[in-house]
């Protein structure tokens, strides 16, 4: 009787307690109310009330050592029920810059885009009109010198904007020769047929030459 005299007042001491505590935790959450009215509520916990027969089972050491751990889980029990609401406000924060962050990248991909397109369209023009003068200069030349040869070779074909574009000729009866190391006629001839093939390619009304063979 004594034993289910102090079971019965712990299992009510533990209830009053656990009241309490839903109660203390209740005002706390005040400032987070409307965030808490969308999820469900939990019922505080009820310990089950029981019977002389299932007493009489029970071990007075093993619910002795439950209670103490009951005890001791309630105490070290001390929720914050401000932190839900700053895990709602970082997660919108969190949320705002992603968001920014795609609208940054969007914007990022559209201009590298239209930057591979303007370089992609500036190199097929580039080559196009490359391929033309070549074959005309080649064309001029030979019937200026009657019978030589000339050539334009790009430095770097993977870049052609990178190294720029080497001159070469070979006058009648002459072997192949960079248009440095030409004579001042030499020269002359090379230019016109350059300017010539330029001409070919984006003719102009009038063309006003000054000391060409300079």
């Amino acid at each position: 009787v004594e034993l289910e005299k102090k079971i019965n007042s712990s299992l009510l001491f533990e209830d009053e307690e656990e009241e309490q505590k839903v109660a203390k935790d209740q005002e706390v959450g005040d400032d987070v109310e409307e965030e808490e009215e969308a999820r469900p509520k939990k019922k505080a916990q009820r310990y089950k009330r029981l019977s002389n027969e299932e007493l009489e089972g029970l071990e007075k050491k093993k619910l002795q050592c439950d209670i103490t751990l009951l005890e001791e889980s309630l105490s070290q029990m001390k929720p914050d029920m401000r932190a839900i609401s700053e895990y709602k406000q970082k997660q919108k924060e969190y949320l705002q810059r992603m968001g920014h962050l795609d609208q940054i990248t969007t914007q990022r991909n559209g201009a590298r885009k239209q930057y591979d397109d303007l370089r992609k369209k500036r190199l097929d023009e580039f080559m196009a009109g490359f391929s033309r003068i070549t074959m005309k200069l080649k064309e001029m030349y030979q019937m200026l010198t009657l019978g030589g040869d000339a050539e334009l070779e790009l430095v770097d074909s993977l870049d052609p904007f990178s190294e720029g574009i080497v001159f070469s000729v070979r006058p009648p009866k002459k072997s192949w020769k960079n248009i440095h190391n030409l004579s001042g006629g030499e020269k002359t001839l090379s230019s016109l047929a350059l300017i010539f093939a330029l001409h070919h390619f984006k003719p102009t009304p009038l063309y006003v030459m000054d000391e060409i063979d300079a």
